[in-house]
């Protein structure tokens, strides 16, 4: 399929997830590393004149109402723009794995809509609508590898080593309600530092949600287990059932667990759209591991 835009939507990793307390609201503080990865959506683009907005699932068939339709009514509705669009999706990412892509999807849209629409938004008009989709897709917005803070909304764009991770998904899916709602979920982790994180940056904290996770979802126990047969060192990104660990040297990704998704990936220095929205007041980048 060729569209007038053919864009991808990265997916990310939470290099450490830590829950350091409970707003009086119910939302849960947090901290972590997002980190851009080489596993992504496709999406495609074309400005339609009639004002629809429409959706073709070219891979697994996704919900009505997903967070690509949102994004884009969200849009138009801030915008009034008179014009459309077709949006044809191939999934990649898995879904409730932890890996953030319905909202880099969501996110790849507005940086797309702002263009075929031609609005010249600017990011942090894009990213005051991405907010009200989720706290994650302001993050894929300003499109940096960053620490993380708040419930997602307080980012500090960083520049990591590269690396290179295995990514495992198990064929069980995780809700992330299920997770926070749960009376054993740690929230009392101590707040960390960027400089902490910066000593050892793969290897830094854990996930608090790891430990109700596994006995939530027994395939992220099973992923965990498979990583440690191989040598590997691995915890869960995000509040999904994937998990992950970085990977040094080449492994057999074969004896992996049956129906399992196992995929070896890079990490990214930026967004592949990072530039198609401007901005002249977002945080400075800080520069991690020394590169």
């Amino acid at each position: 399929m060729k569209s007038l835009y053919d864009l991808s939507a990265p997916a990310k990793l939470n290099l450490f997830l830590h829950v350091i307390g409970r707003r009086g609201d119910g939302h849960h503080l947090l901290q972590s590393v997002f980190l851009l990865i080489d596993w992504c959506d496709t999406l495609h683009f074309d400005r339609r004149p009639d004002g629809y907005i429409s959706r073709e699932d070219l891979g697994p068939p996704l919900p009505a109402d997903d967070l690509i339709v949102r994004a884009a009514r969200a849009l138009k509705l801030a915008s009034g723009s008179p014009f459309g669009v077709h949006i044809g999706i191939e999934k990649r990412i898995p879904a409730q794995a932890g890996m953030g892509g319905g909202s880099s999807d969501a996110a790849t849209t507005l940086l797309a809509l702002n263009r075929l629409w031609q609005l010249d938004y600017s990011l942090e008009k894009l990213i005051t609508i991405g907010l009200q989709l989720g706290a994650d897709v302001p993050f894929f917005l300003t499109g940096r590898n960053a620490w993380v803070e708040g419930i997602g909304e307080i980012m500090t764009p960083l520049t990591l080593p590269a690396a290179r991770f295995v990514v495992v998904k198990s064929t069980q899916g995780l809700e992330t309600r299920l997770i926070f709602s749960d009376p054993a979920l740690k929230r009392d982790s101590e707040t960390a530092i960027i400089s902490g994180f910066a000593a050892d940056a793969f290897g830094f904290g854990r996930n608090d949600l790891q430990a109700v996770a596994q006995r939530l979802c027994p395939g992220v126990t099973q992923a965990l287990d498979w990583l440690a047969s191989v040598g590997l060192s691995g915890r869960m990104t995000g509040s999904g059932s994937a998990v992950f660990a970085q990977v040094l040297q080449p492994i057999d990704l074969t004896s992996a667990p049956s129906g399992f998704q196992v995929r070896l990936c890079n990490s990214l220095d930026a967004h592949p759209l990072v530039d198609w929205a401007s901005s002249g007041s977002l945080s400075e980048k800080l520069s991690v591991g020394g590169v």
